[in-house]
């Protein structure tokens, strides 16, 4: 690579947040979620806790939900059977042991719901003071279930699925970096704007460096975002990816960062979403398929299941 051609990507440099430290694996995940590991950081304080589960996924957040559930269940459950003794317990009949624990279970789960009372209800003094405190535990902890489950509601996203390849492809005269994205949604975003940024190793004062190029689009900003939307990057001679071979592309742990904003008209609100692209991603030589066709009732229909599709050219 010529001085030339690193003194015009140092011209068009812009630190995207990652500072200069290089580091092996990528540094954004496709899903957007950098991949930073950071350590001494007080993961049980109140806002931490929040954060986490209002933005993991809604899998891991139901299984959350249940576990937590049963295992406080179960804990009153051991209290009312190993502790206060099922005795206190008017309507227990004189089953097993197990069925015993699993009527304590149940009864539990009747309080801390306050559902009411079916056969079984406490008649003793430690078992009413224990079932109140369960009961004002339990609405405690579904007002507090209920709002994380409103904060992941009411919090707006963009529903963005990114193609899965960036593809170096012919195009004018030359050849362009394309990649596709079409909103998984069926609203509507308004004012879509999109930059795209590369990142790679340089060597500076003899130690390794990472820097950041903005890429520029043919189009990089539309008024509405309905079908789908193939970013092109002109491969040019003010491109910082000129004359650059898919092995240099390896050799500098290139990266390929996107980062979208628009406005969600159901929200009135923008969203952000973005993610990324290695070396390993971009296919050299080939060309998105088309995925918008008309009807037969005369609208136009895009097929999402295939904007990861191509086909590679002799």
């Amino acid at each position: 690579m010529s001085k030339q051609k690193i003194q015009l990507k140092k011209d068009n440099e812009r630190e995207l947040g990652f500072g200069g430290s290089t580091a092996t694996q990528r540094q954004m995940n496709r899903d957007g979620s950098s991949n930073v590991q950071r350590i001494n950081v007080h993961r049980f304080s109140p806002i931490n806790i929040y954060h986490y589960l209002v933005t993991i996924s809604w899998t891991r957040f139901n299984i959350y939900v249940l576990s937590s559930y049963l295992a406080v269940n179960f804990f009153f459950a051991c209290i009312y059977y190993f502790i206060i003794g099922v005795e206190q317990l008017g309507g227990m009949g004189m089953e097993s042991e197990w069925r015993k624990f699993a009527e304590s279970f149940f009864f539990s789960a009747q309080t801390i719901t306050t559902v009411g009372y079916g056969h079984i209800s406490p008649k003793g003094l430690e078992a009413s003071a224990v079932a109140a405190m369960e009961s004002l535990f339990g609405l405690l902890s579904f007002a507090l279930a209920t709002g994380l489950l409103y904060g992941r509601f009411s919090r707006p996203t963009a529903k963005i699925l990114f193609s899965n390849n960036a593809l170096i492809t012919p195009f004018k005269q030359g050849k362009a970096l394309m990649f596709k994205l079409v909103n998984a949604r069926p609203n509507t975003l308004i004012e879509a704007e999109i930059n795209v940024i590369f990142a790679y190793d340089d060597i500076f004062a003899e130690k390794p460096v990472r820097r950041f190029q903005n890429l520029k689009l043919d189009i990089s900003r539309i008024s509405f975002l309905v079908l789908s939307w193939t970013l092109v990057h002109p491969i040019d001679e003010e491109s910082p990816l000129h004359d650059i071979t898919e092995e240099d592309l390896k050799r500098m742990n290139a990266e390929v960062f996107i980062l979208l904003k628009a406005i969600d008209d159901a929200y009135a609100t923008q969203v952000y979403t973005r993610t990324s692209y290695r070396s390993a991603d971009v296919v050299w030589n080939a060309k998105f398929r088309n995925i918008i066709e008309p009807s037969s009732a005369g609208k136009l229909t895009i097929d999402v299941d295939r904007i990861h599709e191509y086909d590679l050219l002799n």
